[in-house]
């Protein structure tokens, strides 16, 4: 009868939002809005600059064309090398007008000596590509500036080599990519445990005020009530995070070799492959959300069912909200510093441990012992919760009238 009533209460709750237009609008409208405003523009510019492509390169240096036309085609141009004569300028100016070329560079001696060039084109290049081609000419006069010298160029321009040596067994070896992957998995974390906590509070809240949960609780206990709508909403949470993971693999996996072979300046993006989560990080992000989500769940549902308006509702979730923030503020700092003791005790305090130990786990050098803790933490964790919780809404979710003191919910905890 108890799982009846709770899968009956799971079912109302999920298919009431996600036939809703706004789970319709948010699950499908997300990503394509991140598409509307990465993929697409970066197509049409690629396809504008498809016709810029075609450079001429007049190397009055003769020794500079063979050191920059491999660097400009890395980048995407299509190159070709012109010979200088009186004619040549007269004749690249028509047919860079005429579109046959995108525009032409002149190499001379100045530009050995400081790296400077002139580049002669119909339509300016975007900033990415003047830098990618300011940088491309610069390293073929240095290169060849340290060849003179009897400089292992490659090594030099490559800049160097940092090993680094570890004094302790643990630690992290924290790179910009992953820096970027624990960063933004964590406020994914911080947004999706929020939405759908808060909207435990809002379904119980809406009920409470229309007196419907009158009703509802007749035939059922109130505990029962409680965890249907946790359920129901965390796999409304599951089912939208399920689609935006999905479609971000999908985009990730066709779009960005897709948008490489538009504009290869953008080939460095290609790196992001090896620190992207692998199905075992999936998984473990998975975890926190589904942890933290009915830690935090539990507490809003508390508020909900204390409260009596939307405006007391959001004066009572401060301190909730507070238990979010603080994690996000703190996360810069554990993420560069993993394994000093305050991120490690941070991350280890259950209502903490969702945002920050994903955030110390994706930058790597986190024990496996410390991740299996924060889980048994957080799990002793929900039971806590869900039994205060539960006392509180037993009593609060059929209370009317003005808000409860803390004396008053200690009372509700101990008679419930």
């Amino acid at each position: 009868m108890m799982w009846m009533n709770v899968w009956a209460v799971i079912r109302r709750e999920y298919l009431q939002r996600v036939r809703s237009k706004w789970f319709v609008a948010a699950t499908v409208g997300g990503p394509l809005f991140m598409v509307a405003v990465t993929v697409v523009p970066a197509y049409f510019a690629s396809q504008g600059e498809r016709a810029e492509r075609e450079l001429a390169i007049v190397d009055g240096t003769n020794v500079l064309y063979e050191r920059l036309a491999p660097e400009l085609e890395e980048s995407g141009w299509t190159v070709h090398e012109e010979r200088w004569h009186a004619d040549v300028m007269t004749e690249l100016r028509q047919a860079a007008t005429d579109g046959v070329i995108g525009g032409f560079i002149m190499l001379d001696e100045l530009t050995l000596e400081t790296g400077e060039a002139i580049m002669y084109a119909t339509n300016r290049p975007s900033t990415i590509r003047q830098v990618t081609m300011r940088s491309s000419i610069a390293r073929a006069a240095l290169e060849y500036q340290l060849e003179q010298r009897g400089v292992d160029a490659d090594a030099m321009l490559r800049g160097g080599g940092l090993r680094i040596e570890l004094l302790s067994d643990e630690g992290s070896d924290m790179e910009d990519p992953e820096f970027a992957v624990a960063y933004l998995g964590a406020f994914f974390l911080y947004m999706i445990i929020l939405i759908y906590a808060v909207s435990v509070m809002r379904a119980t809240l809406e009920e409470k005020t229309s007196r419907i949960v009158e009703v509802i609780i007749s035939s059922m206990k109130p505990w029962h009530l409680m965890l249907g709508k946790i359920l129901g909403v965390g796999a409304v949470g599951m089912t939208q995070m399920g689609i935006w993971l999905t479609f971000g693999i999908l985009m990730f996996a066709t779009g960005l070799p897709m948008l490489i072979a538009a504009q290869p300046e953008l080939a460095s993006l290609d790196g992001l492959r090896d620190v992207l989560p692998g199905a075992g990080m999936l998984a473990l992000f998975v975890g926190f959300f589904l942890f933290g989500f009915f830690m935090y769940a539990g507490m809003y549902a508390a508020v909900g069912a204390m409260c009596n308006t939307d405006e007391e509702a959001q004066q009572a979730q401060f301190p909730l909200i507070m238990l979010m923030v603080v994690p996000i503020v703190m996360v810069m700092n554990v993420i560069e510093n993993p394994m000093t003791p305050l991120s490690t005790g941070l991350s280890l305090f259950p209502p903490f441990t969702p945002i920050l130990m994903w955030a110390r786990v994706a930058g790597g050098g986190v024990p496996g012992w410390q991740i299996a803790l924060s889980f048994v933490l957080m799990l002793g964790a929900i039971f806590a919760i869900a039994w205060l919780a539960g006392r509180i809404y037993k009593v609060g979710i059929l209370m009317a009238g003005k808000r409860p003191t803390l004396p008053e919910l200690w009372r509700w905890v101990r008679e419930a």
